[in-house]
């Protein structure tokens, strides 16, 4: 049975994905999401986690957030599903924590990457956009069509990603337990609409959320997950693991009716501490 929008409203900490929840595949935060989570952010402490580096959560979160300074001390990014950790102290998004892959880890996921694509024999797209393996040192991430396809074509990227992947998923999830295969020491997730992210072994959503609760010390009765791959296979699903209560949407047109049941008054008011 789903939470009761009563027991929401009770909840102290607001978990969400960034991308496919917050905003669209690596787009930026749109207007009406941005005065949500301000509303939001005047009542409730949020954590946003997703698969993207931190200068990727910069761009599209916070520099579209226009958030009055105050209320940043209660928002809280874990980037690269919560490998890394930053929060907003005097002035500054610092990091608290980053658990890097070693030299030797990211060598070896990079050569099963390329073995496995040699191996299926995978014709990539004729035009890519950007690298199509990236090492973001705390994990190493595959995107068939390349990292910066949405930045360089915009909304043409985005459908060009929505349309791959309604082709190409199950070639994608081939790829990545193919590549589990030769990593088993190591963590592969079929991510986002593209992308093959693989990281230290344990390190996914269910990981994200405990070392939220670890490191703000909320408990997981109070907090809510909303995310949009709450689904077997889905990237989001993990998280479901620890019991935390959540919401299933279908994008951020959705995730924006959520926060606005989240509220407890239309208007904002000061966020309760």
């Amino acid at each position: 049975m789903p939470p009761s929008l009563s027991s929401l409203r009770k909840k102290k900490l607001i978990v969400f994905d960034l991308d496919g929840t917050l905003a669209r595949t690596k787009s930026d935060l749109e207007p009406s999401m941005s005065r949500a989570l301000n509303a939001l952010l005047r009542e409730k402490s949020v954590a946003v986690i997703g698969g993207g580096t931190y200068a990727q959560f910069r761009k599209q979160l916070i520099a579209e957030l226009r958030c009055p300074t105050p209320l940043l001390s209660g928002l809280f990014l874990f980037p690269t599903t919560a490998t890394s950790f930053y929060r907003y102290r005097s002035g500054w998004w610092r990091r608290i924590y980053g658990f890097e892959l070693s030299a030797r880890e990211r060598r070896s996921i990079k050569k099963a990457f390329r073995d496995v694509l040699r191996e299926i024999g995978y014709v990539p797209p004729k035009k890519l956009y950007g690298r199509v393996i990236e090492d973001r040192r705390t994990q190493v991430t595959f995107s068939a069509l390349g990292q910066d396809v949405v930045r360089m074509l915009g909304d043409r990227g985005v459908r060009l990603k929505e349309k791959w992947t309604r082709k190409n998923t199950p070639l994608k999830l081939k790829i990545a337990r193919m590549v589990q295969k030769r990593l088993p020491d190591l963590e592969v997730h079929a991510a986002g609409f593209t992308s093959i992210d693989v990281t230290r072994k344990g390190i996914d959503k269910e990981y994200g959320i405990r070392q939220i609760g670890k490191h703000l010390r909320v408990p997981i009765k109070d907090m809510l997950f909303v995310g949009d791959a709450i689904f077997p296979g889905g990237n989001d699903y993990a998280a479901v693991k620890t019991g935390v209560d959540y919401v299933k949407v279908s994008g951020p047109r959705e995730t924006e009716k959520i926060i606005k049941k989240l509220l407890s008054t239309p208007s904002p008011h000061r966020r309760r501490r």
